[in-house]
C-alpha cells in the first residue's frame, strides 16, 4: 500500500475518532488542581499494576520488531479499558495505536518497548547474572516506558468519563527503537496527522524535560554484494562478495579521517558467507550513519554510496542497497516542554524509601562509581545540545509539537547504556516509583491542555515559529517496507530459553519474589 493511501486511511480513522470536536462539554468539571489531585490518586491506586506491567515486559526481553508478548499485553490491557486499538499499524505487527475520547485537543503519548542484544540480567543483582547467557535483555530500561504513558492515559480516561470532558487520547506503541525503525514509518503512514501535541516517555536517572535540537539524524542502510561462488583453494574460479564488503569497509574507514568530527558511522557484517573453503556469492554489511542535520546526513550517505559502488567495481561484484529506516534529530517544542516541566515540578521526585537508597548506593559501589544514592530534586528544564545518539522519534518532532519526559526509573552508575549493568535497576521497586511520578507529570499536562484550549494554540504558534524555513523530508524511500524481518532468527533462538522466566502480572508474588531476589541486596550501605 502506498504511503499516500496509508495517510488517507489514517486521516479518516482519526477524523472519526475526533469528529465531535466542536461539541460543548457535557458537564462542568472541577478546577485543574482538583482534577490533578483526582488523577494522581488514580495513578497511585494503579501503581502496583503499573509496576507489574513493567516487570512483565522486562521478563519477555524481546528484540525490535519481535515484541510479540509485549504488544499483546499492552493492547489487550488498553482494549479491556475501552480504548479503540489498531494493531499492526504502518505495516509493523507489533506497532499499535490506541484511542480514547473524542474532540479536541488530540493528545498523543508515545512509548517504545524493545530491548538490547546480549544484555540479559537479573534485576537487583549487583554482579553480571544473566537470565540466559548471551540472551537479550532490557539494558536501556524500555520496559518502564509503556506503563508510564498508560498510567497517565487511564487516569485521563477516567476523568473524561466522569466529567464528560472533550479531548482525545492517542497512545502509540513504537517497536524497534533500538534499530531506529518504527516511528518514521508511522509518520509516513499519516498516523500523527490531526494530533495537536505528542509527549514521549523515556527512562532516565533524573526527572525533567528539555527543548530544542537533541541528538543526531540517522539513516540505517544495508548493502548486499553478489559475486560468484567457487572453491577457495581455486579462488580464480569465483568472485567473492565478502571481498566487496571488506573493500567497502576499508574505503569507509579511510574516508572517516576526512569527515567532520560530529559525524558517526558504524557497521556490522550480517552475512559474510557460510564457511572458509567456499567463496561467498553473497555478503551483506549494515551501516548506521549519523549527522546533526538532514542535509549533512544525505551528503554522508551519498559518499558511502560512491564507496560501495567503487568496491563492487574493484572486486568484480555487484551491489544493491536497502534503506531500512531513517530519522531527523529530535526537535523539542519549548512551549510544550515548559508546560510539562511545570507539572514535573508540581509532582516532585518520588518518596524514596531507605531500601531504595541503600540499593542505589550498593549498585554504585558495585559498579565502582561515585556513591550518590538517588536524587531528591527534579532536573531543571534546559535547552538541548546535539549529541551523537539518535532516536526514531525525531521524525515525529518535525510534524507535531513534541516534548520528551525523562522519568527517574534508572539509578545512576551503570557501566554503560546498552549494557547488562543498565538492566539491574529497571525492574525494582525504585524503578516502579519513577513510573508513578512520570505518569503523574503526563496526566497533569494533559489536564492543563484539556481545561485550557488556549495552551494548545500557544504551543501550535510556537511550533509554527520553530518550523519557519524548514521543509521536512523523510529519509525513508517511497515504497519502502518496514524491516520487520530484523531479529526474527535471534528471537526464534532465545524466546524458548526465556519463556520459563516470563512473569505473569497477575501473579500473587512480585517479580523479585518469583526469582528469589532480595531487595535491597544484603550488605546494605
Amino acid at each position: 500500500m502506498s504511503q499516500r493511501r496509508c495517510r488517507a486511511i489514517a486521516q479518516i480513522s482519526l477524523f472519526i475518532a475526533v469528529a465531535p470536536a466542536m461539541a460543548p462539554l457535557a458537564a462542568q468539571f472541577p478546577d485543574p488542581a482538583a482534577l490533578k489531585d483526582e488523577a494522581f490518586r488514580n495513578i497511585e491506586a494503579r501503581a502496583d499494576r503499573l509496576g507489574r506491567i513493567s516487570d512483565a515486559i522486562f521478563s519477555y526481553s524481546e528484540l525490535g520488531f519481535q515484541e510479540v508478548n509485549t504488544a499483546r499485553l499492552l493492547t489487550d490491557l488498553l482494549e479491556e479499558e475501552g480504548f479503540r486499538v489498531e494493531r499492526g499499524v504502518a505495516g509493523m505487527p507489533t506497532a499499535y495505536r490506541a484511542t480514547y475520547g473524542s474532540g479536541s485537543p488530540v493528545i498523543g503519548l508515545m512509548a517504545d518497548f524493545d530491548c538490547i542484544p546480549g544484555a540479559s540480567q537479573r534485576p537487583g543483582v549487583l554482579i553480571h547474572d544473566p537470565l540466559v547467557e548471551g540472551a537479550p535483555g532490557h539494558g536501556e530500561g524500555h520496559n518502564t516506558n509503556p506503563p508510564t504513558v498508560i498510567g497517565a492515559a487511564l487516569a485521563m480516561k477516567d476523568l473524561i468519563d466522569r466529567y464528560g470532558m472533550s479531548g482525545t487520547i492517542v497512545l502509540y506503541g513504537g517497536p524497534a527503537e533500538e534499530v531506529v525503525a518504527s516511528r518514521g514509518y508511522m509518520v509516513n503512514a499519516g498516523l500523527f496527522e490531526g494530533v495537536d501535541v505528542v509527549m514521549d516517555a523515556h527512562i532516565g536517572t533524573g526527572f525533567g524535560t528539555s527543548f530544542g535540537l537533541n541528538n543526531s539524524a540517522i539513516v540505517s542502510v544495508q548493502w548486499t554484494f553478489e559475486g560468484v561462488q567457487g572453491h577457495a583453494a581455486s579462488p580464480w574460479t569465483g568472485k567473492s562478495a565478502l571481498d566487496g564488503v571488506e573493500v567497502m569497509n576499508t574505503g569507509m574507514n579511510y574516508l572517516r579521517e576526512h569527515l567532520p568530527l560530529d559525524m558517526r558511522f558504524h557497521y556490522v557484517i550480517t552475512d559474510g558467507g557460510e564457511q572458509p573453503n567456499v567463496i561467498p556469492a553473497k555478503a551483506t554489511v549494515w551501516y548506521y550513519f549519523r549527522q546533526r542535520s538532514y542535509e549533512a546526513l544525505v551528503d554522508l550517505l551519498d559518499k558511502a554510496r560512491s564507496v560501495a559502488n567503487g568496491a563492487a567495481e574493484m572486486t568484480g561484484t555487484t551491489v544493491s542497497e536497502r534503506v531500512l529506516s531513517g530519522s531527523w534529530p529530535i526537535n523539542g517544542n519549548q512551549a510544550l516542554a515548559e508546560l510539562l516541566q511545570s507539572n514535573v515540578e508540581a509532582v516532585g521526585m518520588p518518596d524514596w524509601s531507605d531500601a531504595d537508597v541503600r540499593f542505589a548506593e550498593a549498585f554504585q559501589r558495585a559498579m565502582g562509581r561515585t556513591v550518590t544514592g538517588l536524587p531528591n530534586e527534579v532536573s531543571p528544564i534546559r535547552e538541548s545540545r546535539q549529541g551523537s545518539s539518535s532516536s526514531d522519534a525525531g521524525d515525529v518532532t518535525w510534524n507535531v509539537p513534541f516534548a520528551r519526559l525523562s522519568f527517574p526509573s534508572q539509578a545512576a552508575g551503570a557501566l554503560s547504556n546498552h549494557h547488562w549493568s543498565a538492566a539491574i535497576a529497571v525492574a525494582t521497586p525504585m524503578a516502579h516509583k519513577g513510573i508513578v511520578v512520570g505518569a503523574k507529570a503526563f496526566a497533569g499536562t494533559m489536564i492543563d491542555l484539556v481545561t485550557d484550549p488556549a495552551r494548545v494554540r500557544i504551543i501550535r504558534e510556537d511550533f509554527d515559529r520553530q518550523m519557519e524555513g524548514v521543509t521536512w523530508q523523510t529519509l525513508i524511500p517511497e515504497g519502502a517496507e518496514p524491516p520487520t524481518f530484523l531479529n526474527t532468527e535471534k528471537m526464534a533462538r532465545w524466546r524458548p530459553l526465556l519463556e520459563p522466566f516470563h512473569y505473569d502480572p497477575d501473579s500473587p508474588r512480585t517479580l523479585l519474589q518469583e526469582w528469589g531476589i532480595q531487595y535491597p541486596p544484603s550488605g546494605g550501605r
